[in-house]
Formats: C-alpha cells, sequence, structure tokens
C-alpha cells in the first residue's frame, strides 16, 4: 500500500517534473533531450549479456571509473549500461565511452514510475544491476526482484540527515532496502545508520573514489600552468556552490597578499557565467579558463570554467578550499584533492562524507576552518610557511593510498553473489 500510494502521488506529480525540465533547459538545453528515456523509451538496444550501473551525475560517474574498468576487465563477454539522470552526469559518461569503447552504453534512467522501469528492464534485460551510493528507488528496486535480476547499492552512503527522512519513510523505504541484494557501505557509520533503515547483507567496502587515478595528463596540464605561474601562489576554492563565491570573494579581497591567485572552480557549469558576474561586481581582476590564457600579473581570480579539469586544478594549487562545506550543503568530496596531493581546507559542514573528512584531518592531509573569513586567514598562514603545506602535502598523498581497494572488494563481492561466468 505505501508504494501504490508513491506510484499515485508520482504519476500526479509529473506536470511538475516537466516544468522543472523546462525550468532547466533555460541554462542547459540538453535537459529537453532524450526525455523519452526518462520514460522507458529506448532507441538503441544492447544485444550482449548486459551488466548495469546507475551513476546518477558527475560524481558518480567518475568515481564509477575504476569499477567499469574492472567490470570490462573481469566480464570480457558482457556488455556495460552505464544509467544517470543529469546531462552532465551524460557527459561524464561520454567520457567513459570514448576510453573504454563501445562495450559501454549510456542512457537515463526512467522515472520511477512502474511502467517506466518495467520498460527499462524488459529492453534491456541486465543480468545484474548497480546502483551508486544512494540511489534507492522503490518501483525500480520492485520491478528488479520481479524480473530476477540481482540489484545491489554499491558505495553506499547515508547521512544522518539522509537516515532522519528515511526513518520517516519507513513503510516505503524499508521494504525496498530488504529487497536489494547485497549492500557495499562506505563506511562502518555508513553501514550502522543502512542497517537502522532496514538494508540487510551489509558489507563495509570503502570508498571507489580512492581507486579513481587522476589522468596523467590533466597532472602534466596542471604542471605547466604551474611552471608557467612560477612562484606564485594559488588558493583553489573548489566546486564551490551557489551562496559560498561571495563569501569566498569578500575574504579573498581582504587580504593584503598582492601576488596571491584565487582559483574559483564552481561545481556546476551553468553558473559558470553567474560566478563571473560576481568577480566582476568585487572590482577583481579576472580571466577564465575557457578563453585559454593564463592569468596575467595583475590577474586576482582565475574563473575555472572548465569540465573534467578539477586534476590541474589540485596540482596547480597549492591550497585548496573544498567547496559545499561553508554553507550547510553537506560538502564535496575532498578524495581527488588528496589523490593530487594538494593540501585541504575544509568548512563545518561535511556530513555527506563525514567520514572520509574526518579521517584526512585526522592524517594531517587536511585543516577544518570556521568559514570563509577563517579559511583566507589560514590560507594566508599556509602559504607562508612551506614547511607545514609540503608535510599536509605529503599527508595528502599517503592518506588516498592508503584507502585504496574498494573495486576490489566489490568485484569479489560481485563474483560470490551472481551467476555471471564469463561463458555467459
Amino acid at each position: 500500500m505505501p508504494r501504490l500510494i508513491y506510484s499515485l502521488i508520482f504519476y500526479l506529480v509529473q506536470p511538475l517534473l516537466w516544468l522543472r525540465l523546462l525550468w532547466r533547459s533555460r541554462k542547459q538545453p540538453e535537459y529537453l533531450h532524450h526525455v523519452g528515456e526518462r520514460y522507458g523509451f529506448y532507441a538503441n538496444t544492447v544485444h550482449a549479456p548486459l551488466i548495469w550501473l546507475h551513476a546518477v551525475s558527475v560524481g558518480e560517474t567518475r568515481a564509477a571509473e575504476p569499477l567499469i574498468k574492472a567490470l570490462l576487465e573481469t566480464y570480457p563477454d558482457h556488455a556495460l549500461l552505464l544509467t544517470h539522470m543529469t546531462p552532465t552526469g551524460r557527459v561524464a559518461g561520454a567520457e567513459l565511452i570514448a576510453k573504454y569503447g563501445p562495450r559501454l552504453t549510456q542512457v537515463y534512467l526512467p522515472y520511477d514510475l512502474p511502467d517506466a522501469c518495467a520498460r527499462f528492464l524488459d529492453h534491456f534485460r541486465p543480468r545484474l544491476g548497480l546502483l551508486m551510493e544512494t540511489e534507492l528507488w522503490p518501483n525500480l528496486i520492485a520491478a528488479s526482484r520481479l524480473h530476477r535480476m540481482p540489484l545491489l547499492l554499491i558505495n553506499a552512503r547515508l547521512s544522518v540527515y539522509s537516515q532522519r527522512g528515511y526513518q520517516r519513510l519507513s513503510p516505503l523505504i524499508r521494504p525496498a532496502f530488504n529487497a536489494l541484494y547485497a549492500v557495499a557501505a562506505q563506511t562502518p557509520s555508513d553501514a550502522e545508520r543502512l542497517t537502522a533503515v532496514g538494508a540487510q547483507r551489509v558489507h563495509v567496502f570503502g570508498n571507489l573514489k580512492f581507486d579513481v587515478h587522476p589522468s596523467p595528463l590533466k597532472i602534466e596540464l596542471g604542471a605547466q600552468w604551474r611552471q608557467a605561474l612560477g612562484s606564485r601562489p594559488v588558493w583553489l576554492a573548489a566546486s564551490t556552490r551557489e551562496g559560498e563565491e561571495t563569501l569566498i570573494l569578500d575574504a579573498f579581497a581582504s587580504l593584503d597578499i598582492p601576488e596571491l591567485l584565487l582559483l574559483l572552480v564552481p561545481r556546476h557549469p551553468q553558473r559558470f557565467d553567474e560566478v563571473a558576474d560576481l568577480i566582476e561586481q568585487h572590482n577583481l581582476c579576472a580571466c577564465r579558463r575557457s578563453d585559454g590564457s593564463l592569468p596575467l600579473p595583475q590577474t586576482r581570480v582565475w574563473l575555472g570554467d572548465s569540465m573534467g579539469e578539477m586534476p590541474a586544478y589540485f596540482t596547480v594549487a597549492d591550497l585548496a578550499l573544498i567547496g559545499g562545506t561553508l554553507l550547510p550543503l553537506g560538502g564535496q568530496n575532498l578524495i581527488e584533492a588528496a589523490s593530487c596531493g594538494c593540501p585541504i581546507l575544509v568548512g563545518p559542514h561535511t556530513f555527506n562524507f563525514a567520514q572520509a573528512t574526518d579521517d584526512a584531518i585526522e592524517s594531517g592531509a587536511a585543516l577544518r576552518i570556521h568559514d570563509a573569513r577563517h579559511a583566507a586567514i589560514t590560507a594566508e598562514q599556509l602559504l607562508s610557511n612551506g614547511k607545514a603545506l609540503s608535510s599536509m602535502r605529503e599527508a595528502a598523498s599517503a592518506f588516498s593510498q592508503t584507502h585504496r581497494g574498494a573495486t576490489d572488494r566489490t568485484i569479489a563481492l560481485i563474483g560470490e553473489i551472481t551467476a555471471l561466468r564469463t561463458t555467459g
């Protein structure tokens, strides 16, 4: 009965979802592309035995790369279907298709409507389904069970905030968790919260993002930038969210370090122009990465308005502030910064990645700051202390190395619980 009520509500709110697509298409026209796929209608077919992996957006898609590579190697006679919910996730997936070839196909996952989910599974008939992180769709899970397809929640995480929300919807959520074949949690705390809301057969495997190796080409690009900038200090604000850029620009402008360059990289590409306007309003000399030129000596702010270049940004930076942590947004992940050996600052709001953040702070790879002003003061202190920065850089690299291995553990779990064989 709870799922029936949920489904009826989902059908009734469809006009609102169409309006949402239209609203988002103002800045990203791609939201109006492939709309039929969101209702389970697909033009492309896959004839090989199929493994399905759902990665909702950019972060999940990039985190999935080591697993995608391992799946293609472990099951050479299988194809891999990659599904997303956002255009930016689809762009990130297209990069993986270009890298790993035609055995990888991508589409949008349909909305969680019973008929759409049934069409999706009937069309592709995957042998195995893998949901990344926090993607829990009751109708999709129920349809997978009817199709006798093992469905796993992998790289799973659940914040305290999300746990409370799930507990309020326990009659709907608990059966969905119980229907999953297994859950691979990132941390013991995630496993405890997932179990409390109904997950069964929960394992602790670590975070797949630790297994992502930064692109050597992007690392080299960052090194080239570093050489061009010479000894000029670079403070990176990485993956910032709406409302944070103003705080950071105010704090940066208050510093009396004329040679300091602020490298500002918004999380969402549709906000690049908006952030450029904010920089102009602060009367700070700026340039944009998309223009192709490097900062001049008089440039105060470098706007990182490009996609897929975070490893280069972390490589050129002396210090990075992780976005989403200054406001109560839960924070972006600091693992990529650590893997590039970049010293890290995080704000007070890191509940989306609490364990990784706490571990990074304990290891000496990261420091917690109270607000943007405190971040600027701390940046000023660290940038004048080469020994402290060097120590944090070494700690970041060590932190990244010691937490790897989630991919191998996930592949082993898949091999144990499914009937997949290289013979199909």
